[in-house]
């Protein structure tokens, strides 16, 4: 909250941001048994995957579950921390194409091994093992367990790489980076005049229309309810909206040094060259003239330097949270984001020193 009297907040700065990112999701009675001696998990994509990345790479499972304690339901958090799952390629020597524009098919290709070595008999024989390792991991009774949002996930944990340590290589990276930057300019600021808000959004990855996506009510709901608790109500409310603003932070694409061509001729980010302030024509992306200037002032204040980009011409990109959580609160914005190649790869690679400049000038969003 700012430091003036609560009830004279300006406004609100908001940033926005999501934590989802593409992943295999881990349907309901996962568990295919195989040739009678694998057990391999049922899941279908989250997202817009690489598929390739995924393979022969160390896996395991992570998600929320509800499960029954007492007379009531209760939920919580659950990672299997431990190397539990491999999608393992086709050897070259059994399909000569397989550098060749391969397609793979998530049905039948991408099911990941959960067991080498199943003896018992039956397909319905293996069903349960999975819940088995869920319910433990948990410290709760597999009887009790009810519901689940399960996914894969990669195991590899970030690494600092480089000639300088000049690259950040993780998986994820889209867009905890931003997740990160925001919520230490948030925890780290000390706001005068705004109410400062760190919104992170669901289901991004996947058009954001859940109730906890940008696209739900769950944002206008919270600031209303801010409002009313300052006595800000009717058009009083409606002013502090009007002085408010709005950074969406969600990585951007920088130029790949294998595929130049691929990017806009005169907007090329570059890592560790700054923020990306994003634009299309087509309004994927909220900067405009008026938020398109709030950036660079805030950047030039804070001491960072930012970059543009733009979609080459012709080009179908990706949208985000700006333009989708401002049809619900109707409040200037632009999008930004940190310079990445290998976005929604298995693994991501970014400037290492990029992440500093949004934090400070996130910092400086919200101080000022």
């Amino acid at each position: 909250m700012p430091e003036r009297p609560f009830g004279e907040a300006a406004g609100f700065h908001i940033t926005a941001s999501h934590s989802d990112s593409p992943a295999f999701k881990v349907k309901p009675q996962a568990e295919l048994l195989a040739e009678n001696s694998y057990v391999r998990l049922n899941v279908e994509p989250y997202g817009g995957m690489i598929y390739a990345s995924w393979m022969d790479r160390c896996l395991s499972v992570a998600g929320k579950i509800v499960f029954k304690q007492g007379d009531t339901l209760a939920s919580k958090t659950v990672n299997i921390d431990e190397d539990l799952l491999v999608i393992p390629n086709l050897a070259i020597h059994m399909n000569h194409e397989i550098n060749k524009n391969l397609t793979y098919d998530p049905q039948t290709d991408l099911q990941p091994l959960f067991c080498g070595e199943w003896e018992k008999e039956g397909k319905e024989s293996c069903k349960g093992i999975l819940e088995k390792k869920i319910a433990a991991s948990a410290g709760i009774r597999e009887e009790d367990l009810l519901g689940r949002d399960l996914f894969v996930y990669v195991r590899e944990k970030g690494k600092l790489a480089g000639a300088d340590k000049e690259l950040m290589i993780s998986p994820r990276l889209d867009d905890l980076e931003c997740v990160y930057a925001s919520l230490k300019a948030f925890l780290a600021s000390k706001p005068e005049r705004y109410v400062t808000v760190c919104a992170v959004f669901d289901n991004e990855e996947v058009g954001s229309y859940t109730r906890q996506g940008a696209a739900s009510t769950f944002l206008k709901d919270t600031l209303e309810r801010i409002g009313e608790g300052m006595g800000r109500k009717g058009s009083s409310y409606l002013r502090m909206l009007s002085d408010s603003f709005m950074v969406s932070a969600d990585n951007a694409h920088a130029l790949h040094p294998g595929f130049p061509q691929k990017a806009d001729p005169s907007n090329r980010p570059r890592l560790n060259k700054g923020i990306v302030i994003k634009y299309h024509g087509g309004q994927k992306y909220t900067t405009d003239a008026y938020s398109e200037a709030v950036i660079k002032s805030l950047c030039q204040q804070a001491g960072v330097p930012y970059q543009t980009y733009c979609n080459r011409s012709g080009t179908v990109g990706g949208s985000t949270l700006g333009n989708i959580s401002a049809a619900q609160v109707s409040i200037p914005a632009a999008d930004v984001g940190l310079p990445q190649l290998a976005m929604h790869s298995a693994v991501e690679t970014a400037g290492s020193r990029d992440v500093e400049y949004l934090i400070r000038m996130l910092k400086v969003f919200y101080e000022k």
